[in-house]
């Protein structure tokens, strides 16, 4: 099966390839964790053992992702020190015996190949895209946030690329939500074309409960071809910044855009709430802990 992709203003078909690089925008200012977050990213604050932003590498790295672009600002060099060695601290740990965190943190530099690059140009979702073009090319690639985690059996970034290998066409993370949850995200109508997946209609942002019949909520985490950089330079700024579901809804006026209602757990670890969330949640599943946390609870309760 082949995919779709703008060169020289038309369409092209190649022989499908496969997916193996991932955009991760860290740039933001982390404000709503302030003062945490003053020196330290938000991507690094921990969730029980391990920061953010290494569950969305890992949840990558599972579902075949090789090479990882980090689009970073000004105070995210702590990001790219986690994912680097780090060779004094290596050899402490050798030295006292801890081999089992020696492995840890080996691992964790191996886990992909690692790009960084400065985000330039508007403030917005959609400029990291641009950024990366130069590294992507004429390939389609994965966009995750650097502060969504998702838990399941098989990792939503996976089950996305599924339908794309048998669509060719952009796909968008979706969740079942609540009818308070249409006043938080966009809503998507369409027409379920499998279990699970649909071919977008519209998408409506932040209709309310009352304009809107669906209730899937679309969320960040994208497969996207690589027409979507044209697209996102003939989208307008819109209130000072540039945003990727714009681009997107522009690209759906020439193309079929779909979305999979994924099988998984969703935090956002970006408000503070979900944050805790994350922390109580995955801090039940781990075995060293879950005893003493629910005593813990019922203690604070």
């Amino acid at each position: 099966m082949g995919f779709l992709f703008v060169d020289s203003h038309k369409f092209v078909i190649r022989k499908a390839m496969k997916i193996t690089k991932a955009v991760v925008p860290v740039a933001g200012y982390g404000t709503r964790f302030l003062p945490a977050t003053k020196a330290m990213p938000k991507e690094m604050l921990p969730v029980v053992d391990k920061p953010v932003v290494q569950y969305i590498v890992e949840e990558l790295v599972a579902s075949g992702i090789t090479d990882i672009i980090f689009v970073t600002g000004q105070n995210k060099r702590a990001i790219e020190d986690h994912f680097d060695y780090n060779p004094e601290l290596e050899s402490w740990l050798e030295k006292t015996g801890k081999e089992r965190a020696l492995k840890q943190i080996r691992d964790i530099a191996s886990l992909a190949n690692f790009v960084y690059i400065r985000q330039k140009g508007p403030y917005g979702n959609g400029t990291p895209v641009l950024n990366a073009q130069h590294l992507i090319g004429e390939e389609p690639f994965v966009m995750v946030f650097g502060d969504d985690i998702f838990t399941g059996e098989k990792p939503r970034v996976r089950q996305l690329l599924e339908v794309f290998e048998k669509y060719s066409d952009p796909v968008l993370t979706a969740i079942e939500i609540d009818d308070e949850s249409t006043k938080k995200y966009a809503v998507i109508e369409g027409k379920e074309v499998e279990s699970g997946v649909y071919q977008i209609e519209k998408m409506i942002e932040k209709p309310g409960p009352h304009a809107t019949k669906s209730r899937l909520g679309g969320i960040g985490g994208y497969v996207l071809t690589p027409d979507i950089f044209d697209a996102l330079k003939k989208t307008p700024v819109r209130d000072g910044e540039l945003w990727i579901v714009d681009a997107i809804a522009n690209l759906g006026k020439k193309r079929p855009l779909y979305a999979k209602k994924v099988d998984a757990t969703y935090y956002d670890t970006g408000s503070k709430i979900g944050w805790y969330e994350a922390n109580l949640a995955l801090g039940l599943q781990n075995p060293e802990l879950k005893d003493e946390l629910k005593k813990l609870a019922k203690k604070v309760v």
